[in-house]
């Protein structure tokens, strides 16, 4: 595939010629906060995509949401840790890797993953890299996920063990081939965005021999707070 113009650089597309998403905010003309919640807000933006000010002022409705990250922890064997937990929206057990949220105040996303996967799993790990992002609904939500690849594991001190509760209280662990998580993703026994990710990008990693792993401490565009610096 070849662009119409050759002439002109493409913003969409690296040096190297990959795709790539932009950060390309348009003229926001008005918002209000339509709903507060626990963990997310809904929010009504006015907005004008012509960039001379003129054209339609668009309204969209959104959820604002502080962002997740998740784990693919590796043992030595690649065996990629999987958990299985309760979600009440979909009223499914769903096998998951270990998550949560953007919700501590002065924690970077690299201190967030470390944290989650002690308190879900009694595990930490002494290598982490950035595997993959994504955004979970961006037609409708602002929740950017950060996905760390996690090696070299080790466990948490039994004295230093989060009390795990509510539907974390019935988390089950298990260390699975990746090759075979890759076949549970492919045939949909799996319907966990994170996980499924997680899973295809580290066996594309694996396959690769990690030469595209990246700095887990790296800016993170697609995140307003962290586009300068995802920090220590």
């Amino acid at each position: 595939m070849t662009d119409h113009d050759s002439a002109t650089p493409n913003p969409h597309v690296t040096s190297e010629g990959l795709p790539q998403d932009r950060v390309n905010p348009r003229d926001l003309v008005a918002s209000e906060t339509l709903f507060e919640g626990a963990i997310f807000d809904v929010v009504r933006d006015s907005v004008r995509l012509s960039d001379d000010g003129s054209g339609e002022v668009l309204k969209r409705d959104y959820m604002r949401h502080p962002g997740a990250v998740a784990i693919a922890a590796l043992n030595d064997q690649n065996e990629i840790l999987l958990i299985n937990q309760y979600r009440q929206p979909v009223g499914m057990n769903m096998w998951e890797i270990p998550a949560g949220l953007l919700d501590v105040e002065g924690e970077s996303p690299l201190q967030a993953a470390q944290r989650e996967l002690a308190e879900e799993t009694d595990l930490t790990a002494t290598t982490w890299h950035t595997l993959a992002e994504f955004n979970n609904s961006p037609g409708c939500s602002t929740e950017a996920n950060r996905i760390f690849l996690a090696r070299d594991i080790g466990e948490v001190a039994a004295e230093d063990r989060t009390v795990r509760e509510g539907e974390e209280a019935e988390i089950v662990t298990r260390w699975v081939p990746l090759e075979q998580a890759v076949a549970a993703v492919l045939s949909s026994e799996m319907h966990s965005p994170s996980a499924n990710i997680a899973i295809l990008a580290a066996f594309a990693s694996v396959q690769r021999d990690h030469r595209d792993l990246r700095d887990p401490r790296e800016p993170w565009p697609a995140h307003p707070v962290f586009r300068g610096s995802a920090g220590e």
